[in-house]
């Protein structure tokens, strides 16, 4: 008999939040726009003191910048522990000088990015790759979703079977901010994804 499908009703942000902290022992966060929310959930997760896939509870440290938060996750990786950070837009350029540090020592890691332009003025939120085009050169993998089932499934993918950083985008208007109902993913099937 086949197992009942559990469905949750997420955004994209939301989605990619929960498999990064099943995966997670660290998470270096800096807030910005449309990223924001993914950072969000992981610091009330952690407070509330939920579990990760191995039992702990994820250490997330807020950072003053995303050059801070990408030191971090640079720091945290050469430690041993498996981080994550969140990130967007100029945010992302800004980690720029340690994705190159990170993908030359092939350190496993996953930047969850809600792509958007580079803002030209302040105010400019607008939906687009340019962000992440930017970062093609850095030698970290690139994976690109466009809905929010493909956000949790291949974040999962991507937490999971790496031998080389990545960074993974979601679409802002497609998969970051729509509410979607979703079949998420079994604590079983996480586990699946862990190498033995």
């Amino acid at each position: 008999m086949a197992k009942e499908k559990k469905f949750i009703t997420c955004d994209g942000n939301e989605a990619a939040a929960h498999v990064s902290y099943m995966f997670s022992e660290v998470a270096a966060i800096y807030p910005i726009t449309p990223s924001s929310p993914m950072a969000e959930h992981v610091d009330e997760w952690a407070a509330r003191g939920r579990k990760n896939l191995w039992g702990q509870t994820v250490s997330v440290q807020e950072m003053q910048s995303e050059a801070g938060a990408a030191g971090a996750v640079h720091g945290s990786l050469q430690a041993g522990a498996l981080t994550t950070t969140f990130t967007a837009s100029q945010g992302l350029l800004l980690m720029i000088p340690n994705m190159y540090k990170i993908a030359g020592e092939l350190i496993p890691c996953v930047f969850d990015v809600s792509a958007r332009t580079l803002a030209s003025h302040s105010l400019c939120i607008f939906g687009d790759h340019q962000d992440v085009m930017a970062c093609r050169q850095t030698g970290f993998a690139m994976l690109c979703e466009g809905s929010v089932q493909e956000v949790m499934d291949m974040t999962a993918a991507a937490l999971s079977h790496l031998w080389r950083p990545a960074y993974r985008s979601l679409t802002s208007s497609t998969a970051s901010a729509p509410l979607t109902s979703i079949t998420r993913l079994s604590c079983s099937t996480r586990r699946m994804f862990v190498p033995s």
